[in-house]
């Protein structure tokens, strides 16, 4: 098997963190989106090179570059936006361990990602809290082991696949040991952003887990997916993964339905079926993003006309508190 150029370790160690240098590389002014100096502070800008190679230079409306461009309308108050918008705070029992829903806890994995969407939800999140020691793993899986009702555990971030395969297999191999546990979800965007990461190692990883094994990207767009990503989708596939992706809806990046409709088209050609649609979470400094309900709403009866049921993802959004994701169409 011919090796990538690049490994992914030095794609993830060599990313795009100067927005100034973004601006450079796509023949921009960022004078034209002044830079929000005060949110990198906060949340730096992270960006893989192939990443934003996908991008169209010289155009400030590109949906890839939306996704990730520290603009100043990021340090605008707007109301109801809040640091914790889903109250993760509340079930967080142990580091590194949130356990909101019945049947299923989520582990942060990693504390770090390969790139900063501009929009996430965990942006202020106390990763610094949630970057547990081996011996407090242990305890969060003396948690997961104590109770019987949990039968999924679910690795997100930070991105789970930004760990290396020697600690993505000590964790994973761990949680193999629990008896009731059936599945291993994996929620992740490096596939889409460092294909590279789809290594012959990880495959193995996967293979041997003795679980059923789901993999939920995390695409916005369909010119997120590339020669290599398809690539490292069909590898994925063949070993075994289950693969779903997840979307959030985000004005000015897919708020329509014939960009949604492209996205889940190509994910369907990649052997990816679309999932969810989040109404985006209401969390400071993404306020430009937000969408109105009824506008979503209109977006998903308007794809539902268009294609068949199983390309349309299902509209939901995260309340705190309630025993699951609201369906909202």
């Amino acid at each position: 098997m011919i090796e990538p150029m690049q490994t992914w370790q030095q794609a993830l160690s060599d990313l795009i963190t100067d927005p100034r240098e973004l601006a450079e590389f796509l023949q921009l002014d960022p004078r034209l989106d002044p830079i929000g100096e005060r949110t990198l502070g906060q949340f730096p800008l992270k960006t893989p090179r192939a990443f934003a190679a996908r991008m169209e230079k010289g155009n400030w409306q590109d949906p890839l570059l939306r996704q990730v461009w520290p603009s100043h309308v990021e340090q605008l108050a707007a109301p109801g936006f809040v640091a914790d918008p889903l109250r993760e705070r509340n079930y967080n029992p142990r580091s590194g361990l949130l356990h909101k829903y019945q049947g299923r806890v989520l582990l942060i994995a990693a504390p770090h990602c390969a790139i900063h969407c501009r929009y996430c939800f965990r942006r202020e999140f106390d990763y610094r809290e949630n970057s547990p020691s081996r011996e407090q793993w242990r305890k969060a899986f003396e948690h997961i082991g104590s109770d019987a009702s949990i039968e999924e555990v679910i690795l997100s971030g930070g991105d789970p696949l930004a760990l290396a395969d020697a600690q993505l297999r000590w964790l994973i191999e761990s949680l193999a040991q629990i008896p009731h546990i059936r599945t291993l979800r994996i929620h992740t965007r490096l596939p889409v952003v460092i294909p590279e990461r789809v290594t012959d190692g990880l495959l193995d990883i996967l293979a041997s887990s003795g679980r059923q094994v789901v993999m939920v990207l995390h695409c916005n767009h369909a010119r997120e997916i590339d020669h290599a990503v398809a690539t490292a989708l069909a590898r994925l596939g063949g070993a075994g993964a289950i693969l779903l992706n997840q979307s959030v809806l985000l004005k000015g990046v897919n708020d329509d339905a014939e960009t949604l409709s492209a996205l889940s088209k190509r994910l369907f050609a990649e052997n990816v079926l679309p999932y969810y649609l989040h109404f985006p979470d209401q969390v400071v400094g993404t306020h430009h993003f937000a969408v109105t309900l009824e506008r979503a709403e209109a977006i998903v009866r308007a794809m539902q006309a268009a294609l068949p049921g199983y390309l349309v993802p299902r509209l939901v959004r995260e309340d705190p508190g309630a025993a699951a994701k609201t369906r909202l169409a």
